[in-house]
């Protein structure tokens, strides 16, 4: 009895199968047309049998000139078959492969996180090169079927002119795909280890591009460089032991098709040597034989594509299909801007509790770094309300009814290592282009110097991750962006760490004020930020300890005044 999990289809035959179905109609024409180049590339040397048979029995000008046509009808029909065939199918491959693309992104981009246990790294060699050798289905299938028909037309003539012809070769193509499925199936798995190992490497170097500046800090980039060694060596050894399977798949390819060319040639030179078969059907046997090496090596080659299309169809369900991290609510967050944390345990958090009222400016001062990573992640939602215990509210409403979407319209979370993309400065501190406070946000960020340095201002191109930015002008761009938002509630990670003292004293009175009358939290030790904040929240070991202005905690503690006091 046959269980529910072997009824269930896999998650990439389905990728497959929706990738075949959406492109019938070009891949029925293109199967059309290459089957029409194939049969007129098969029926060139047939053309030639009979042209050397009637030329031999005729000898008549007339004759030629009628074979000279049909050879021309044949070699036309070749070359138009084969230009449009391709370009139908070519077309087709190249949209299926930007839908899986954009399919893989949206996954990513989505609000509510998947579970793929991927990196960054990892989902962009599925986004590209996976997509890619998925869409190649499209191709394979066609170039399959054609070589079917070539390999079918070949056995027909050569039937007709000896049984036994036409059956060494059905015999002989029906040998090689049984000995070639197998080295086919070992490259399906081949690659998509080999895929896997690729794109955890592409990963790793993503990750230390990313963090270049602060290895070199500590003196841990030749650590971080023999890590990346590593991992691209293992990638190395498995693309070999992929080249080795290849190649031996290719080998043994080309020699089986060649052995059953030969068979057929010497098949034909016996025959005809026997007066079994004419001339002109030995040339046709013996052109047949030297054609059908070419739809045979297609032939042959195509189980190889599908297996790679398979494999790379798995890696892509791997996002595709991995469940969401959280089960988000339908509710929209009520109007008003207050938050309210209630017991929240969550790694080094327990059992917090605070409540920060609408328009409020409060600041956190987090003695332990990791603490306020915590919190921040809980309130950008990256934190299913499953895994932590306690309740988080957001304007009276439990976020766990919220819909995380509509969360993140109401309540930002600027992360203190917010990416920088590549554009412009305009594009990078309004994304949609709907901001109406942009030039506010600029000016509160103190990034008006950045912009008055470039004849192009606001549109000063911006390389990918802001590499043409020094540190402090990226946090400052990253401020921008976030106090350009003009969200109801506004949470700040760090925003100041990579400017002059002078800078953010400037930019801590700026966000107060720009920021008046809606609510902010900002997780900081800036003592700039604390100064401006209406009230200063002491996050130490998990819970608040304290809770007072910042000069009055300075006044009174003297664990705080040793924390914050530069």
């Amino acid at each position: 009895m046959t269980t529910p999990d072997t009824q269930r289809p896999r998650p990439g035959s389905d990728i497959l199968r929706t990738a075949l179905r959406r492109n019938r109609a070009a891949m029925v024409w293109g199967t059309v047309l290459m089957g029409l180049y194939q049969a007129g590339e098969t029926a060139f040397p047939i053309a030639l049998g009979l042209i050397v048979e009637h030329t031999l029995r005729d000898r008549s000008l007339g004759s030629l000139g009628l074979s000279i046509a049909v050879l021309a009808v044949i070699i036309t029909t070749v070359s138009l078959s084969w230009r449009f065939g391709m370009r139908i199918l070519q077309k087709a491959n190249t949209t299926e492969a930007h839908r899986w693309r954009v399919e893989v992104a949206a996954c990513g981009l989505q609000p509510v996180a998947r579970d793929t246990e991927l990196k960054s790294g990892e989902v962009l060699t599925i986004a590209t090169e996976d997509a890619d050798q998925t869409a190649d289905i499209i191709e394979v299938v066609p170039l399959l079927i054609s070589s079917l028909v070539a390999v079918a037309v070949a056995a027909v003539a050569l039937g007709l002119a000896d049984l036994r012809l036409g059956l060494l070769v059905i015999v002989g193509t029906a040998a090689i795909m049984s000995i070639l499925s197998v080295l086919s199936k070992r490259i399906g798995s081949s690659t998509q280890e080999q895929q896997a190992r690729v794109a955890r490497a592409g990963a790793k170097v993503a990750d230390l591009i990313t963090g270049l500046r602060p290895l070199h800090g500590f003196g841990g980039n030749h650590a971080a460089f023999r890590s990346y060694r590593k991992v691209s060596t293992e990638a190395r050894h498995q693309a070999i032991a992929v080249a080795r399977i290849n190649g031996a798949y290719a080998g043994a390819s080309l020699a089986l098709n060649a052995v059953l060319a030969g068979a057929v040639t010497l098949t034909a030179g016996w025959l005809a040597f026997d007066g079994q078969i004419s001339i002109g059907e030995l040339v046709m046997a013996v052109g047949l034989a030297q054609f059908i090496m070419e739809p045979l090596r297609l032939f042959s080659e195509m189980p190889k594509y599908v297996m790679i299309a398979r494999a790379s169809a798995e890696r892509m369900a791997l996002v595709l299909t991995a469940p969401p991290v959280a089960t988000p609510g339908p509710e929209r967050p009520a109007a008003g801007g207050d938050v309210e944390i209630d017991g929240v345990r969550h790694g080094t958090l327990r059992k917090l509790k605070f409540q920060v009222a609408a328009g409020e400016f409060v600041a956190i001062a987090a003695y332990e770094p990791r603490a306020a990573a915590d919190l921040a992640s809980i309130l950008a939602v990256n934190v299913s309300p499953d895994a932590y215990e306690g309740v988080v509210r957001v304007s009276g409403q439990d976020l766990a009814e919220l819909s995380i979407e509509a969360v993140r319209e109401h309540l930002l979370v600027n992360p203190y290592d917010g990416e920088i993309f590549a554009g412009s400065l305009r594009t990078n501190i309004d994304p949609s282009g709907t901001s109406r406070t942009v030039a506010e946000a600029v000016e509160a960020s103190l990034l008006t110097d950045v912009v008055a340095l470039h004849r192009e201002g606001l549109d000063h191109p911006v390389r990918d991750r802001g590499a043409n930015l020094s540190g402090g002008q990226r946090q400052r761009l990253s401020l921008a962006r976030a106090l350009a938002a003009d969200t109801d509630i506004l949470v700040l990670h760090d925003p100041t760490t990579a400017v002059d003292a002078v800078t953010e004293q400037l930019i801590a009175r700026n966000v107060a004020k720009l920021r008046r009358g809606r609510t902010t939290i900002v997780l900081t030790s800036s003592p700039a930020l604390l100064d401006v904040a209406d009230r200063v929240l002491v996050l130490d070991d998990g819970v608040i300890t304290a809770e007072d202005t910042h000069r009055n905690l300075l006044a009174t503690d003297e664990g705080y005044c040793l924390a914050v006091a530069r």
